[in-house]
């Protein structure tokens, strides 16, 4: 009888280490050395491209690889990451095409592969299973985790992440379907080849500043959208349920507050909050109704859903949303004009 006993708790303890260690293989993530050895070259290049830049490029290259710079830039932010991530705001199709060209520059892969990685990041913020998650540090979590391929388990969270708004969204697919097309247009051969044929800047000038310097500063700018938190956030002991929740009211602590209520259009990806160059550029689309439905939350709003909270027992986010959605729809629709008056 007791040798049953004991041979049921071996089986029992045997099925549990297997199931241990299926889990273990199933989140474990493998370095990508094709992308650590790309983004190495890039840097060394990018860092190169400085010293090209300070010392023979062409006034005309440099002004191009920043304007470059700043459309790739504003793809992903105002485009990718605002607009088709978090629905801040809604894009007539000529904005739609406009932010689409410019996140092909940025190279940050196809807007839908993109998003659908940072959603994943949001619904499982400083968890194992966040793709960008690192419980180190700034740079392991800024560049480590970008050269690892994602575990079993990441890939099947990826196919779960609900992505019928941008499968709907013919702009996306169409760049989903002719990304490489593109990007070898947009992202390779306009800036080499453009210095070189319109102004007659050298290929050294063309490759190291045009090319790799402007992706070297892009890349890092993009990959802080989801690191940014290490740096501006509040402690990782941080808790949505304590006192110093506050923070809302002043929408201080940036991080917190994006990831709690990620569909407000003022929210910067860089710690700002209402004054970044981001939120400009989606007022001015506004002001030229290529925007539309800006959505924002007033202090007003978040104060009145904590006080709901806190009264009825309910959760901080459901009741700020409640609130928020009321506010909206007595909101005028040119209340990002007086922005002042409205947060």
């Amino acid at each position: 009888m007791q040798s049953e006993t004991n041979s049921k708790e071996m089986e029992t303890e045997a099925s549990n280490a297997t199931q241990l260690i299926e889990e273990v293989k199933s989140s474990k993530r493998e370095a990508s050395w094709p992308s650590v050895l790309f983004f190495i070259h890039l840097h060394i290049l990018g860092l190169y491209g400085i010293f090209v830049m300070l010392t023979s490029a062409s006034w005309l290259t440099i002004v191009f690889t920043l304007t470059l710079t700043v459309l790739g830039v504003l793809g992903a932010t105002a485009g990718a990451h605002r607009l088709w991530a978090h629905g801040t705001y809604k894009a007539t199709t000529g904005l739609k095409i406009f932010l689409m060209l410019c996140q092909t520059i940025a190279g940050q892969g196809s807007i839908y592969n993109w998003v659908r990685s940072h959603r994943l990041h949001h619904q499982y913020f400083r968890k194992n299973e966040d793709p960008f998650y690192s419980n180190k540090n700034f740079m392991s979590a800024h560049v480590y985790t970008q050269l690892l391929s994602y575990s079993s388990e990441q890939e099947h969270l990826l196919n779960q992440i609900d992505m019928k708004d941008l499968e709907e969204d013919k702009v996306v697919m169409f760049q989903k379907r002719f990304y490489w097309v593109l990007y070898t247009f947009l992202h390779i051969l306009l800036p080499v080849n453009s210095p070189l044929e319109y102004w007659g800047d050298s290929l050294t000038a063309s490759i190291v500043v045009a090319f790799s310097l402007r992706y070297m500063l892009v890349l890092n700018i993009c990959w802080l959208i989801n690191s940014a938190h290490l740096v501006w956030g509040l402690d990782k002991s941080f808790k949505p349920s304590d006192s110093n929740s506050v923070f809302f009211i002043t929408k201080t602590y940036w991080p917190q507050y994006h990831y709690m209520l990620p569909n407000d259009y003022q929210s910067g990806e860089f710690g700002d909050y209402a004054s970044g160059f981001t939120t400009a550029m989606i007022r001015v689309f506004a002001a030229l109704d290529g925007a539309t439905d800006l959505k924002t939350i007033s202090s007003t709003a978040v104060r009145n859903g904590l006080t709901e909270a806190v009264e009825s027992g309910r959760p901080i986010v459901d009741c700020i949303n409640e609130f928020a959605e009321k506010e909206q729809a007595q909101l005028p629709k040119n209340h990002f004009l007086n922005r002042n008056k409205f947060m």
